[in-house]
């Protein structure tokens, strides 16, 4: 039986549904058929799936995000793999979930020119990045820990926590582990920056400030 839970307007403002009794089967068909339509981000662990329709705040962070971290990489001669939301999941762990954006920078060897990355066998992205601008209703850093996903970035509008897997558990850190140069504090600045700047004068001075710092 499917058991459907709606989550309170105190846990979500936009448009969000929690479904429970979900098989694995499902879970996949229901990734298939909404590949065709982006906007929905599927998350799934254990026999509950969450389906979301992220609002313009949360897909405005999430690009400023992904096109800092492919400035800093790009300035810095750093290979990236780039697979933006793309959805990662293990049967054997009963777990999906899809990124805002995410990113081999370590491991990007391991997986450079497979179009198919199999996670029992090739390592996970280095890099996850998460905009919680509203509290989904499935928490989703044990999720990533159990994909044993090395880092995730989560920004809410104004603060970023950098979270380190440890162990089986994330630990907040105030400088990213993956990417150096990246503080929490020097993210929310450059995302302040972004609010009030043009996006092509934001990127021009992101390039400086990397150039800058390596001179």
């Amino acid at each position: 039986m499917v058991t459907v839970v709606s989550p309170s307007p105190q846990q979500y403002h936009g448009s969000s549904l929690v479904l429970e009794g979900i098989t694995w089967q499902t879970y996949q068909g229901l990734v298939h058929d909404l590949n065709a339509q982006p906007g929905k981000r599927l998350t799934y662990d254990q026999g509950v799936l969450e389906i979301s329709m992220p609002l313009p705040p949360h897909e405005t962070y999430k690009r400023w995000l992904g096109r800092w971290v492919e400035i800093i990489t790009e300035e810095l001669d750093i290979e990236i793999r780039s697979l933006g939301s793309c959805t990662w999941s293990r049967q054997d762990l009963l777990k999906g979930i899809e990124a805002d954006e995410c990113y081999y920078i370590q491991h990007e060897a391991a997986v450079r020119g497979k179009m198919w990355i199999d996670l029992t066998v090739d390592p996970p992205p280095d890099l996850a990045i998460e905009v919680d601008i509203t509290s989904p209703s499935l928490p989703r850093l044990p999720i990533y820990a159990a994909l044993q996903i090395p880092e995730v970035w989560q920004f809410d509008g104004e603060r970023m926590h950098i979270c380190c897997l440890v162990s089986a558990a994330y630990e907040e850190r105030p400088q990213s582990h993956v990417l150096p140069i990246a503080t929490a504090t020097g993210i929310e600045a450059w995302m302040a920056k972004a609010q009030v700047s043009g996006e092509t004068s934001w990127a021009k001075q992101v390039r400086q400030w990397v150039s800058a710092s390596q001179g």
